[in-house]
C-alpha cells in the first residue's frame, strides 16, 4: 500500500484515487472519460447496454451506473472527475450530485452552502 495512504481508513468519507484504484477501474473511468465524445453520448443515450458492453463493464459496475449510484460509483474507484461527465448526461448539476452523495435533498443540502439561493 502506499505509505502516503496509512490510516485514510479513519477518515470517514474518503476514497482514495491511486494506482492501483485507477488500474482495478480503467474500463468504468474510460467509459466516463469517453461521455466528453457527442458520439459516445449519442450512443449511450440511444442503446446504454449496448455501450457499457462495448466498454467492457462488469456486473457491478453495469448495476452501479443504471442506478445512478454516484457515491458507489466513487467507492467504487470512478474518478470524480470523469464522473462529472456523465452527470451532464444524466442531466445532474454537480450540485445536485453532491446532494445524492451525502444522502439529502437538494434543497437540505442547499441550505448547508454559504450561498443556499445559488444554482
Amino acid at each position: 500500500m502506499n505509505p502516503q495512504l496509512n490510516g485514510i481508513e479513519t477518515i470517514e468519507g474518503t476514497y482514495a484515487f491511486d494506482i492501483r484504484t485507477s488500474n482495478r477501474t480503467l474500463n468504468a473511468n474510460r467509459f466516463f472519460w469517453n461521455m466528453i465524445r457527442a458520439d459516445w453520448r449519442e450512443r449511450y443515450l440511444a442503446d446504454p447496454e449496448a455501450v457499457m458492453t462495448e466498454a467492457g463493464l462488469n456486473d457491478k459496475e453495469k448495476a452501479l451506473i443504471r442506478n445512478e449510484d454516484w457515491l458507489g460509483l466513487v467507492k467504487h474507484g470512478v474518478n470524480f472527475f470523469v464522473l462529472e461527465k456523465f452527470a451532464r448526461v444524466a442531466r445532474k448539476t454537480n450540485l445536485e450530485v453532491y446532494a445524492i452523495m451525502r444522502g439529502e435533498s437538494f434543497e437540505d443540502f442547499m441550505k448547508t452552502r454559504r450561498v443556499p439561493d445559488a444554482r
